[in-house]
Formats: C-alpha cells, structure tokens, sequence
C-alpha cells in the first residue's frame, strides 16, 4: 500500500473510531482518546521544527541558483521576469478570488464545527492585526536570527532573498561554498520531514481519533469542502494559462490546448512536474513549434522555480484555515500570505508532494499566526487536489515557454 493510501485509511480510521468511542459513552476508553490526541500533536511538532531552517535553506540556494542564471543570458532574465509577474497576478487573483467562494458558499458550519472540536481545540486568539505603518516597517527584520526564534517567516524571508541575490556577486569559491551549504542544510531538513512522514499514518490517526470523538464524522463534510475548493482553483489557474499562451499570437487557443493535452495527460498521472519534464519538451518542440534553443533554457528553469498552482494552492489553503474558525482577514494578513506563497513556491522540485505540501502551507499559516494541526488531516486528502496542481504547473511551463519563444523570434526579425 502506498504513503498516500495508508494516510487516508488512518484518517477514516480514526474518525470512524472517534465517533464510535464517543457513542458508546465509556470513559475508559475516552481516557485512550485523551491519552492519544498528543501524540498528533507531537507529530506536527516534529515538522514543524524543519520549517524555519528548511524555508531559508531552500531560498537561498533556489534564488541564488535563479539569480546566477539570469545573469547568464538575457533569455534566463526574461524568464524570470515573465515567471514572477505570472506568480504575483496569480495570487493576487487568489485572494480575490477565494475569500468571494468563502463568502458566497461558507463552509458548512455544523462540519467547520466538528473539524475544529479536534485537532483546533488548542488555538489560542490571532494576535491585533499592526497597523499598515508597523507591517511595512516590519518586513526588514532588524535581527534575522530573532526573526527566525521567533518565526517571523515574512521577514525572514526578505532577508534570505536578499542574502540569495547577493551570493552570486560573490567569488566563484565562496559561491559554491556558501549555495554547497545551504543545499546541504535543506537536504537534511527534508530528510527529517521524511523520517517524520513515515510515521504520519499515526500522526493523523491520533489527530483524526480526537476530531472523531470531538465532533463526529461530519468533519468529512469539511473536508471534503477543502477537496473540491482547491480543485476547482487549480483548474481556473490552469484555465487562465490558455489566454495567455494564445495572447503571443503564436499559436491559436485551440492549437495550444491540443498541443498542451499529451504533457496533461503525463503530469496527472505521474503527480510530478519534473516527470513530466520529457513530455514538455516534446509537446514544445513539436505541436506548439518553440525552437530547441528557447525549449531548453526556459524549461527547465520553469520546473525548477515556477509553480503557479503551488503559490495559488498553498495560499487558499492558509485562507481555509482561517475561514474555518470564522477569522476574517485584513489586507496586510492577504498581502503578508500572498507573498510567503509565491516565495516558498520556489524550491520544493525534487521533494514528494507531501513534504513540499508542507514546506508551502505551513509557512503561510505560521506568518498569519493560524494554528498547524489541521494540516495533517489536509494533508490526508491532498490526493485529488494534487492532480490538478500538478496539470496547472505544467500548462503554465508551457504557455510561458510558448510566451518567450515569441518574444524571442519578434526580437529576431
């Protein structure tokens, strides 16, 4: 049985035996409940703690690495350039977008309810929200090191991308001595994270036994809500790229959608961007005609730093957790969530979706101060949803390769 199959049958294991526990009314076997419930708590504990040093390592060396190459060529500057603004319209449209769904359509009440009787009973009340004055003032940590004790991941953050843009300036020695290191650091985060996951099965079971007990089996019914909110999202995402692939007038909407289909196809079944690396270079060489030269720097470069649907997903997910204690959020909270999205989009290529489900929701929901336990049961049902992050990705590799192609063949003429 797969990671991914033994998480959703640990959590409908436990939700079914908490709702069974509750209904027999024996206190001897609540105290088990009471007895297992930290153990789910200990597990998000233990991922937790990989999160700071995992973001910071995983910035510096994927800015860094991107910075390096876009000095290299002025194709490799355009891209990133193109990449970034394609990220920052699409979270700007997520936090449009997904608190409108929320409005229109909230989560049911009576399954927020028993979701949040479990694994959200610890949550302490978000802190006064600062002023626009203190938030902007606040971005550039005064002490990094405190910045990081203290998990403020949105300044941290400014720092390491500040740090990683300055290492290729650096001599070639201490480059490759500095990114050698910070490489080696994020690899032995993700290690741990792996370790940690192995035994998520009884991390989710423990946290799911408690939302059982707590509140029944109707917490399914929020689940569920969160499956189809972020699959509908991925495909509007991945919807949007078609417009912007056709507006190069390379290629009509229809020829992209023919020529993007067999690279789908490859992405849903496989679940990974780098996989399906291969069948994007051949769709783009072939059906959607950008020439060799533009195919292998862009490409590339698009699979290892722009995740349009990591950004877009992670950050309506913060915003779920958050919907799902009824807090409202203020401009700055969306505007802080929005850009550790796009920045902890970057970097998470060669990991399994379950650590870098992680390494981009966590985050977020630790600058915006929402509680990390709910995580886990997400995690459990990230199945669906990841299929479709993984297509949206892909179109938007292509569209923007079939977007630099033109730009570079008009520059030609």
């Amino acid at each position: 049985m797969s990671s991914t199959n033994r998480i959703i049958l640990a959590l409908v294991l436990g939700l079914a035996a908490g709702a069974a526990i509750a209904a027999t009314g024996q206190s001897g076997l609540a105290r088990i409940v009471a007895i297992l419930q930290p153990v789910g708590t200990l597990w998000v504990n233990a991922l937790r703690m990989t999160v700071i040093p995992l973001v910071f390592a995983v910035l510096v060396t994927g800015i860094a690495t991107a910075a390096s190459a876009a000095n290299a060529g002025k194709l490799a500057a355009r891209a990133m350039v193109t990449f970034g603004l394609v990220l920052l319209a699409a979270v700007a449209a997520t936090v449009i977008v997904v608190p409108a769904i929320l409005s229109a359509f909230p989560i049911p009440e009576s399954a927020a309810a028993a979701l949040r009787a479990g694994a959200l009973s610890r949550h302490e009340s978000l802190p006064p929200v600062a002023p626009l004055r203190d938030w902007l003032t606040g971005i550039i940590p005064v002490n990094p090191v405190a910045a990081a004790a203290e998990g403020a991941v949105l300044p941290l953050i400014v720092f390491a991308l500040l740090f990683a843009f300055a290492i290729p300036r650096l001599p070639a020695e201490s480059r490759e001595r500095l990114t050698g290191f910070f490489d080696a650091v994020a690899t032995a985060m993700v290690t741990i994270v792996q370790w940690v996951l192995r035994v998520a099965p009884l991390g989710v079971f423990a946290l799911a036994l408690g939302v059982g007990f707590h509140g029944g089996l109707g917490a399914a019914g929020a689940l569920f809500y969160y499956i189809v909110l972020l699959s509908v999202l991925c495909l509007l995402a991945t919807g949007a790229m078609y417009p912007l692939a056709a507006a190069s007038k390379a290629l009509t909407f229809r020829e992209f959608a023919r020529g993007a289909a067999p690279a789908q196809v490859v992405a849903a079944s496989t679940q990974s961007s780098l996989a399906t690396l291969p069948a994007m270079i051949d769709a783009a060489q072939g059906s959607l005609r950008v020439p060799s030269g533009i195919v292998g720097i862009v490409l590339p470069l698009a699979v290892s730093l722009f995740r349009v649907s990591t950004a877009v997903a992670n950050l309506a997910a913060a915003i779920f957790v958050a919907a799902l204690y009824g807090i409202p959020l203020s401009p700055a909270q969306l505007a802080t969530a929005a850009l550790v999205s796009v920045a902890t989009s970057i970097g998470s290529v060669g990991v399994s979706s379950q650590v870098s489900y992680f390494f981009g929701v966590m985050p977020i929901c630790l600058a915006l101060g929402l509680p990390v336990e709910v995580l886990a049961l997400l995690l459990a049902v990230e199945v669906l949803p990841d299929i479709f992050r993984t297509i949206c990705n892909v179109t938007a590799d292509l569209a923007v390769t079939v977007v630099l192609g033109r730009e570079r063949r008009a520059a030609a003429r």
